[in-house]
């Protein structure tokens, strides 16, 4: 096992974006391999609470009026994940337990413009297990953002998926590159039973 990653301070784990806009058959933005991605994730949280590390959920979510999606809309993503809609909701396969905590977001990084910093802080946690949606867009921004502060980040291969094959592969060689570690999730949870 490499050295940085012998022994974590203590580790949450963020599920990113499991929306029914990202998952489900002919969602706005249906990530390819999204439904499949739930299993590993499953598997994923059962040793996390097992462990009784902290879980942490991300939600995007847009107001109706369209006033919060910035420069989101600029490129090729259709409207998505507006409040008060189906879209919005985290896939029941996934749903939050009691204790567990939720981010709602209004950009990609799970960090920009909410209050995760602080909450990890006052957890005292050092490293960040990474999974959901989409591997290319806000799992790769939160990613970067965890990285520039101080965060050691972690992505279980299995556990994400992208808006494309193609952009999932790449955001997954980007991210080990330089902002953290993708490891197979048996090597994950080797070190979350630590």
């Amino acid at each position: 096992m490499e050295k940085d990653l012998a022994k974590p301070i203590k580790t949450a784990i963020l599920v990113i974006d499991m929306q029914r806009d990202f998952i489900d058959k002919g969602a706005p933005i249906e990530c390819p391999g999204g439904r499949a991605i739930i299993g590993p994730i499953q598997r994923l949280l059962s040793v996390a609470r097992h462990e009784k590390l902290p879980v942490i959920f991300t939600q995007e979510a847009h107001r109706s009026q369209g006033v919060d999606f910035g420069r989101e809309l600029d490129g090729e993503e259709p409207v998505h994940c507006v409040e008060g809609t189906p879209g919005i909701e985290i896939v029941p396969d996934l749903a939050r337990k009691p204790g567990e905590f939720l981010i709602v977001k209004r950009r990609y990084s799970a960090f920009f413009a909410t209050d995760l910093d602080l909450l990890l802080r006052g957890l005292a946690i050092d490293t960040l297990v990474l999974s959901g949606v989409a591997t290319d867009v806000c799992v790769r921004a939160t990613a970067q953002d965890a990285q520039q502060l101080n965060y050691r980040v972690l992505v279980p291969g299995e556990c994400v998926a992208g808006t494309s094959v193609e952009q999932h592969r790449a955001a997954l060689k980007n991210i080990s590159y330089i902002l953290g570690k993708v490891l197979p999730l048996d090597d994950i949870i080797s070190i979350l039973k630590k």
